[in-house]
């Protein structure tokens, strides 16, 4: 009998050393898994940017329907990031991880295999979704994991360097590969694989709060979302036209009856008094600007160049690549800059900078020459650069540490919106411009670079007060 007491106590010993084995915080390992987790998100997100030719063509996709093919993972990405985030927060910021990341290798996997324009624009829906899941919970691992201000300011820069390193790669690796399909196989793969190393290598962490999940609040800011972007969608196409304005009512509706709900839920997924602080102000009102100023234009630029002055992928991405790949150089610089420039100021002088860019490209394509754009791409991707590794740290500083998921949720969910809204006006613009989609795209530029103006004068006035 005290054999087995003993052998019952070496064992509960044993389980015991493991399970402390297992909960011990592995910094390193988990700037690694989520870094290169969110890169290939990036990739994902970003891959049809330069084959949206060929793949409207290979799916039989009208002209008006191709905004679907760029907006689907957008629309999930905003739809679920604050639900992800807030979930991430109550019930475990890596179970929320992995299972985004599983499922985001899954779904680009399905994407290999679509044959139809709805059927692809579903399995985008799906990755943006999954995307949500992986993108909000991955600043929460990161802050648990580095509880010390300037190791999280490392931590997050790096983070943000691998957003641009993912937009970077994405089109290079979509022009680079002889079909579109294979791209997705290819990073289908690759993100189970990372999926599988974060189940081993991450540590879980989740808020003390406790309570019920808000789950009404977040079927109703979920629908909201969804209204809300397929209404900018269709809206180009007509903006006075039915199904625009109702789905404009029951985004207004619907995001009444979430105000609603989460005044009265004892755990709301996000909380309303927030937004008397104006430095969660300032990250909503950057990731905002971001996507409608930044991100759309250079979504829809790679299309533009091949349908304008009839570039290749190859070629296209690699232009791309020049803007993206300096923005992932200064964001991995941008902590040398800590002690002397504050993270809006930071910001503001992304936006900025952004805007020059912008500006500096005007008249290329009319011109029929792509050379001329080049200084325009290098100073809005050092712009870029400041502005991807700003935004994480503002979205983890804007909120309490038990809700930066929910704070990263947030601030990405403005971004993408944005960059639906953005897409959407662009392709309006350059369509409905007289002169042709040359002058159309000199228009979407000067839309771009006021929206960026914008974007760095609301950043700078929303100052904590002294």
């Amino acid at each position: 009998m005290s054999g087995f007491i003993e052998r019952t106590d070496t064992l509960a010993v044993r389980r015991q050393k493991r399970e402390t084995a297992d909960s011990a915080v592995r910094p390193t390992a988990t700037l690694a898994v989520t870094s290169i987790a969110t890169a290939l998100t990036l990739m994902a997100y970003t891959a049809p940017s330069v084959t949206l030719v060929d793949t409207a063509t290979a799916l039989h996709t009208s002209p008006s329907a191709q905004a679907w093919l760029i907006n689907g993972t957008p629309l999930g990405l905003a739809a679920a990031l604050l639900v992800a985030g807030s979930l991430a927060d109550d019930y475990g910021r890596r179970r929320i991880f992995i299972t985004g990341t599983l499922a985001l290798g899954l779904t680009t996997l399905l994407g290999a295999f679509t044959t139809a324009t709805w059927q692809f624009t579903l399995a985008r829906l799906a990755q943006g979704m999954a995307s949500a899941a992986l993108l909000a919970s991955s600043l929460g691992l990161l802050v648990h994991a580095f509880p010390a201000p300037r190791d999280r300011l490392r931590a997050t820069g790096i983070w943000g360097a691998c957003v641009s390193g993912g937009i970077a790669v994405g089109p290079a690796l979509s022009g680079a590969l002889p079909d579109w399909r294979q791209v997705y196989g290819l990073l289908g793969v690759a993100t189970l694989l990372v999926g599988a190393i974060g189940f081993r290598m991450l540590t879980e962490s989740r808020s003390p709060r406790g309570g019920r999940p808000d789950l009404f609040g977040a079927a109703t800011f979920g629908a909201a979302q969804v209204a809300l972007v397929a209404a900018l969608t269709l809206g180009r196409d007509g903006w006075l036209r039915l199904p625009v304005g109702l789905l404009l009512l029951a985004t207004a509706a619907l995001l009444a009856l979430f105000a609603a709900v989460e005044r009265r839920t004892a755990t709301p997924m996000i909380d309303l008094s927030l937004l008397r602080k104006r430095r969660f102000l300032a990250s909503l009102a950057a990731g905002l600007f971001t996507g409608l100023g930044v991100i759309s234009l250079f979504s829809f630029l790679p299309t533009m160049l091949q349908r304008t002055l009839g570039l290749s992928p190859m070629l296209t991405a690699w232009l791309i690549l020049l803007w993206s790949g300096i923005s992932f150089a200064v964001a991995l610089q941008t902590r040398r800059l800590a002690d002397r420039v504050t993270t809006r100021a930071q910001l503001s002088l992304g936006f900025a900078l952004h805007a020059v860019g912008v500006l500096a490209m005007l008249g290329a394509i009319d011109a029929g020459s792509w050379h001329r754009l080049l200084p325009g791409l290098i100073v809005a991707g050092v712009g870029s650069g400041l502005l991807n590794a700003a935004l994480p740290l503002l979205a983890v500083e804007s909120v309490p540490t038990a809700r930066v998921a929910m704070g990263s949720g947030a601030q990405q969910t403005l971004r993408y919106v944005g960059s639906c809204a953005g897409v959407a006006l662009t392709i309006a613009i350059v369509a409905g411009t007289a002169g042709g989609p040359a002058r159309g795209a000199d228009v979407a530029m000067v839309v771009s670079a006021g929206l960026a103006v914008v974007g760095a004068v609301g950043v700078g006035v929303l100052r904590e007060r002294s």
